[in-house]
């Protein structure tokens, strides 16, 4: 399945996500690598120091998605500020005088 605007395809399917209970909120391009990650830390009971290589793999995934995310809303604001027209707002600084 393809996401629209973004380089990652889903992997993990709807199904796999609703078997393996994975939140809505979690359910993007990186969900494929939080589902095993959840079943490590069941199996290890939730230590903090196991599951790294699993957990390591996840939030850079969810890193390199946000950094995506922050690209193209950068290229958007670009675009935005191309086709508004320059306007001074608020009030001048220096005020005209009559003869001027």
């Amino acid at each position: 399945m393809e996401v629209e605007g973004s380089s990652k395809k889903m992997i993990a399917t709807q199904v796999e996500m609703v078997e393996a209970k994975v939140p809505i909120p979690y359910r993007d391009q990186c969900a494929h690598l939080l589902i095993p990650l959840n079943k490590c830390r069941q199996a290890e009971f939730y230590l903090p120091w196991k599951c790294e290589n699993e957990r390591h793999s996840y939030e850079k995934c969810e890193h390199e998605l946000v950094m995506e995310r922050m690209l193209q809303m950068q290229k958007i604001r670009e675009q935005q500020e191309k086709l508004k027209p320059t306007q001074k707002q608020g009030i001048p600084l220096i005020p005209k005088t009559a003869n001027a």
